[in-house]
């Protein structure tokens, strides 16, 4: 099942500078993130972004996990 959603974002060079999207089009992993943070639900932004399907924001939200869970504990 992970592995199925992460296949759901590329990163690719020459799609928007590198960053991670959403296979098929050009949102960004962060973009969705973004949204969710600022309250938004996943409902809102599959209306805001109809190009988008209720995976996509389970994706964006497991590879930001994965990203975060090789991240180092840094003191701010």
């Amino acid at each position: 099942m992970e592995e199925e959603l992460l296949n759901r974002i590329v990163v690719d060079p020459n799609i928007l500078a590198g960053k991670p999207v959403i296979k098929g089009n050009r949102i960004p992993v962060y973009l969705i993130i973004e949204l969710l943070a600022n309250g938004l639900t996943p409902q809102q932004i599959l209306k805001e972004y109809p190009e988008l399907k209720q995976e996509d924001i389970k994706a964006a939200l497991l590879y930001a996990s994965k990203l975060l869970e090789r991240e180092i504990t840094v003191t701010l």
